[in-house]
């Protein structure tokens, strides 16, 4: 065996996979349903509408995009 090879069982392998397996169990109880997307995904006229408003005229003009984009983004299944 090489010194890149673990054999079974080693704790490398172990740590890492209870890694994974607390990562998804703490996201899959932290959520009530899952979105099916990913976020930057997610509601793509009204991710547009508000960057173009936030380029064009600053984030503080465009309070009205800003939070229609975070409602659409919790419909989806969000949190923000």
């Amino acid at each position: 065996m090489d010194s890149t090879q673990l054999p079974r069982g080693s704790p490398g392998l172990t740590s890492l996979g209870s890694q994974q397996s607390e990562g998804s169990a703490a996201m899959a109880t932290g959520t009530e349903s899952k979105p099916k997307k990913k976020i930057c995904c997610s509601c793509p006229d009204t991710k547009r509408l508000r960057d173009e408003c936030i380029v064009e005229h600053g984030e503080s003009a465009c309070t009205k995009w800003i939070e229609a984009h975070r409602q659409c983004l919790r419909a989806e299944g969000f949190n923000v």
